[in-house]
């Protein structure tokens, strides 16, 4: 059984059947871009649910993690549903996706998502802790069976059909640290976990300044992000060499989980952000001659619920 059960941690987003957590669990920290303190708590929900966000300073009003309800995807992802606002979700729905979760209710007391180290690996140890619990309906996929492409000057994102679900992202920065930087990956929990779980947001001293008088970055560090300056790395090492383009394939599929249901296709963006991701998603839905709905066909009867194994941070670049 422990053989099965580590097999199977690779391969949870193929899981026939919808999972939610296995018990509650919670993280507190500051908001990246609000500097607001807040406490966050994950809890099961049943079949069905989806990922649904719950303001509990706001008698629990909910905000479905759904593209309907993007607000704005300036520098992150944000929600908002009849005025209420969430803030920097990406890093969040990036480890739930990735991890099979399917329905959960996330509390949260203020309007930003806790930043923590600015990486999803710390919600990776949340789910560690809750486990995860198989429940009775089937899970619903969305096959991407013809392509979309959507540009913005040499930014780009396009999918494609695919029978996994993989993500390829390359970016350029004019700088001596970053450069040309290209990743592609079959996401599942395991290489999420062992590949980009630990990759940092990251920025730039140069636009400093300007983001904190458009009211960003206001709890940036750091202790909770890449700082470079106009020729080196402010607090290195690095995660890995090419943490840059692991952060924009995290925060690809924390974009991407916003479809509301697990993909099925090639994801490919060069040099995209938030806002070409976004709407990429948004013009995938309204067209459903580019996808189908499926369900996984069959499951091992003798494998039962699959196991979160530890995850060890990559070792520091040399």
């Amino acid at each position: 059984m422990a053989g099965s059960q580590k097999c199977l941690a690779t391969s949870a987003l193929n899981m026939p059947f919808q999972f939610t957590i296995g018990r509650p669990v919670e993280a507190a920290g500051v908001g990246l871009h609000t500097a607001v303190q807040s406490k966050l708590r994950l809890v099961p929900a049943p079949a069905g649910t989806g990922i649904v966000f719950r303001r509990t300073d706001l008698d629990g009003f909910c905000v479905e993690a759904h593209v309907r309800n993007v607000a704005r995807v300036s520098y992150a992802t944000s929600l908002m549903k009849q005025g209420v606002l969430l803030s920097t979700t990406e890093h969040l729905l990036a480890a739930l996706y990735s991890c099979g979760v399917d329905n959960v209710f996330i509390e949260i007391d203020n309007l930003e998502v806790p930043i923590l180290d600015g990486s999803a690996q710390p919600f990776i140890e949340m789910l560690q802790r809750a486990g995860l619990r198989r429940l009775r309906r089937r899970r619903t996929y969305l096959k991407v069976v013809r392509p979309l492409e959507v540009s913005d000057g040499d930014r780009r994102i396009g999918i494609y059909p695919h029978e996994d679900f993989l993500v390829s992202c390359f970016v350029d920065y004019a700088h001596p640290k970053v450069g040309r930087q290209e990743i592609e990956i079959r996401v599942n929990r395991d290489s999420f976990g062992r590949e980009l779980a630990t990759a940092r947001t990251f920025g730039f001293m140069s636009d400093f300044e300007g983001l904190r008088a458009m009211g960003l970055i206001r709890g940036g560090t750091l202790e909770n992000a890449i700082v470079l300056s106009a020729d080196d790395i402010l607090n290195g090492p690095v995660r890995f060499p090419d943490e840059f383009v692991r952060h924009k394939a995290l925060d690809l599929i924390g974009d991407l989980a916003l479809i509301g249901r697990p993909l099925k296709a090639r994801v490919v963006a060069h040099k995209a952000g938030h806002a070409l991701h976004t709407q990429l998603v948004t013009r995938l839905l309204a067209d459903p001659t580019l996808w189908t709905e499926t369900t996984a066909e069959t499951e091992r009867e003798d494998v039962g619920v699959p196991v979160l194994r530890a995850v060890v941070p990559a070792p520091a670049a040399d």
